[in-house]
């Protein structure tokens, strides 16, 4: 019985420091969503942020559910602050979950660095194809329809960047969604490239 007992006691610690963890990265993540930029050659509407560097945190120390977890608190966490009802939040959980989700699955196979960046560089490449399709097929067809957002202003609003490149949808996500996503993964990899074994203790105690 006493041992039945310690077993439930360490259960219950278990998951208190579970939910306790991932309630701060979720924290994190979440005002580092807030804190978004604009970068160079990018149309305003796309902003770059720091978050997804604490959900891939997530994903590598408390597995790609957790990660997969965290992406979906920040996301709905955002929704007062929505400009598209919900539709880029959706994009943004959808893209984000499939980047952490992937790099995470592959690291939890073998923890070991060299795992640790096959799975973020597979992670950076389905992120970009994804958030390809999805902008094409679903994210810049509602701004023209249901916005009200005509494909020539989108056009001239990367004219202005200096980025001359883009004429049409597709020239869009070539020159666009897809250097976009490629630096987003690159940045973000990065970043936990060189914070995670330094930070790990502090999320596996």
């Amino acid at each position: 019985m006493e041992e039945l007992k310690n077993e439930f006691c360490s259960t219950n610690r278990k998951r208190t420091r579970w939910v306790a963890k991932a309630g701060i990265l979720s924290a994190a993540a979440v005002a580092l969503m807030y804190l978004e930029m604009s970068l160079p050659l990018m149309p305003v509407f796309l902003k770059f942020d720091f978050s997804e560097v604490v959900v891939l945190t997530a994903a590598f120390s408390m597995g790609p559910w957790t990660g997969i977890l965290v992406e979906l608190i920040k996301n709905l966490l955002h929704l007062p602050v929505t400009h598209t009802g919900g539709v880029g939040e959706l994009a943004n959980f959808v893209i984000g979950s499939a980047f952490v989700g992937t790099a995470g699955y592959i690291y939890q196979r073998a923890k070991t660095r060299k795992q640790a960046f096959i799975g973020m560089a597979t992670g950076t490449i389905v992120m970009t194809v994804l958030a390809s399709l999805i902008n094409y097929f679903i994210m810049i067809p509602f701004y023209i329809s249901v916005m009200g957002l005509p494909m020539e202003v989108i056009v001239n609003m990367v004219h202005e960047t200096g980025n001359r490149l883009v004429h049409d949808l597709r020239t869009l996500i070539l020159f666009v969604f897809v250097p976009f996503n490629l630096f987003k993964g690159f940045v973000v990899s990065w970043i936990v490239a060189i914070i995670y074994k330094r930070i790990s203790p502090l999320l596996h105690c």
